[in-house]
């Protein structure tokens, strides 16, 4: 086994693809629909369409991981990631981007996929969840770097060079992967199934309500994140007058909160089990979702009001997130790249249309974004409370 420092960071640079890609040329919104004279929302499907990507080629590439392994995948979608980054950095018009942007996350998420696979392949549940906690330290330094840079790169450049960059940044993962992560799933225990049994794998992880309610919990709380980022740029350029260059700021402040409650989650499950952690954060998460809704129904305490609830809805995530990852993951043994796979299609599916909503129902306020995170955040606490108890007392055997 590599060093677990090696492996974290390895892993945690292929996971790091989405809020690299994303948050990025968040601050570059303003100037693309400058550039190509287009509206916002067309501009705002630069990143439903990316999210869309994510979802759905995770699909192809968990069974892909079970049956050839899982750095074969990866050499593919990294090489298609690099190439769609420049040709996103050439596009002629928004059209073009918007399907760049799609060939982008099609590349992109076989290191989301496989990474997970990879410690499931690795570690056990308890042990995962410390992993999948490492990961989010390192995943969390992206939402925190990508805008600043981002930012600093529109000072002296335009928002093509962003696009150069995340190319240059695929291609160092990909010598990574080639030259220092070893395969973790030995020949012998690759699957050799045919398409048919793909799809009834993925009908069986659905049916599991063990597998369903925890992969669920934890993407409802990740879609309260694109619910966040897809509707931030807006509320905090254009409603609060933040200048893009120190819109990185400010998300990068809300992505230091996710990066403490990782490390305190990490801290945590030395002496707690993952699910008891998960089942004591989740009011807590939808509580500062429904502080969130109220200031912004309100207008009480302007930005700064809106600020200190949103916080806590971000920070929810570091804990969240790889607790219910973990206990999603460790009875899938022979499935586990398909079980990686489906858990970011749900995921990010719900993700996309959160965000999507956002655009939708834009009302030139901070509501929308405010309740549709306070919405996704009762909806984990509703599962928490209904559907957990139920499942995580009888785990399935794989």
């Amino acid at each position: 086994m590599p060093s677990t420092l090696r492996l974290a960071l390895i892993l945690g640079a292929l996971t790091a693809f989405a809020p690299m890609s994303i948050d990025m040329y968040l601050p570059a919104f303003p100037a693309l629909q400058q550039d190509f004279a287009t509206g916002a929302g067309n501009v705002q499907l630069t990143l439903s369409v990316f999210l869309l990507g994510l979802a759905v080629g995770q699909l192809l590439y968990g069974p892909l991981a079970d049956r050839y392994g899982r750095k074969p995948p990866l050499y593919v979608g990294l090489t298609a990631y690099v190439l769609a980054s420049g040709g996103a950095a050439l596009a002629g018009g928004i059209d073009s981007l918007i399907l760049l942007r799609l060939a982008q996350a099609l590349g992109g998420c076989a290191g989301m996929v496989i990474s997970r696979a990879m410690v499931r392949d690795l570690f056990d549940e308890r042990g995962s969840a410390r992993i999948y906690a490492h990961l989010m330290l390192v995943m969390g330094l992206a939402p925190i770097l990508a805008p600043l840079v981002g930012g600093q790169i529109l000072l002296i450049a335009d928002w093509r060079a962003i696009f150069w960059v995340l190319a240059g940044f695929g291609f160092l993962c990909l010598l990574a992967v080639i030259f220092f992560l070893p395969e973790s799933l030995p020949a012998e225990k690759r699957r050799r199934d045919g398409l048919g049994q793909v799809f009834r794998t993925y009908g069986g992880l659905l049916a599991n309500g063990h597998y369903l309610a925890f992969a669920m919990t934890g993407g409802c709380v990740q879609a309260a994140m694109f619910a966040y980022i897809t509707g931030s740029p807006f509320v905090f350029i254009e409603l609060y007058g933040v200048p893009p260059e120190q819109y990185g700021l400010l998300f990068g402040l809300n992505a230091i909160g996710l990066i403490a409650a990782a490390q305190l989650n990490h801290r945590l499950l030395a002496r707690f089990e993952g699910r008891t952690i998960l089942n004591a954060v989740l009011p807590l998460a939808a509580l500062a979702g429904v502080a969130l809704a109220l200031i912004a129904a309100t207008g009480i305490g302007g930005l700064i009001g809106l600020l200190v609830p949103l916080f806590f809805c971000v920070a929810s995530q570091g804990i969240v997130g790889p607790n219910a990852l973990a206990a999603a993951m460790a009875p899938q043994g022979r499935n586990a790249g398909s079980a990686a796979a489906l858990i970011g299609v749900l995921q990010f599916g719900t993700g996309g249309i959160a965000g999507a909503l956002v655009g939708v129902l834009d009302d030139g306020t901070a509501r929308p974004m405010a309740f549709i995170i306070c919405a996704l955040l009762l909806a984990a606490l509703a599962l928490r409370l209904f559907v957990l108890p139920r499942v995580q007392s009888s785990p399935p055997v794989n």
